[in-house]
């Protein structure tokens, strides 16, 4: 990757919207060199996907939560079926093997306290090889889901 790509990179994240016309300008390179690049990272799954960032609380979401999951260590060998659940629940909307005490964490966005709570113990809880979850309620996100930081 050369500084035109990570220019690209760095613009893309900042508007996934940008025209391809002036995502040229920007980089100053001409539109069908800047149209071959993207397409070329879009190739290579440097660019994964574009979508919109929501605000949740404007779709009804006025519940984050962070939820550390632990396995039961004899249920270990249905690891990927667990994770498969897991990616099929809409209310995850973030999930991470973690390092430590926990074997995952869960951001989950919910309509309030009472619905996240029963996300929680009817739904989550009754995964099998689910052994545990510690919850911690965001009170105010401080800072967005925001692209990387590229050189």
């Amino acid at each position: 990757m050369d500084n035109y790509d990570l220019s690209i990179l760095r613009h893309l994240q900042q508007d996934g919207r940008i025209s391809n016309l002036n995502l040229a300008e920007k980089i100053h390179l001409s539109a069908p060199q800047t149209l071959r690049r993207v397409r070329m990272l879009e190739e290579q799954k440097v660019i994964r996907a574009y979508s919109a960032q929501v605000n949740p609380e404007a779709v009804g979401l006025g519940v984050m939560a962070f939820v550390n999951l632990s396995l039961d260590r004899e249920q270990f060998r249905n690891v990927r079926e667990v994770e498969r659940k897991l990616q099929a629940f809409p209310n995850i909307i973030e999930c991470h093997t973690i390092s430590g005490d926990f074997d995952y964490i869960l951001k989950v966005v919910a309509a309030d306290l009472k619905s996240l709570s029963q996300f929680l113990t009817d739904t989550l809880m009754q995964v099998p090889g689910v052994a545990s979850l510690r919850s911690m309620i965001c009170m105010e996100e401080i800072k967005p889901v925001s692209g990387l930081p590229i050189a």
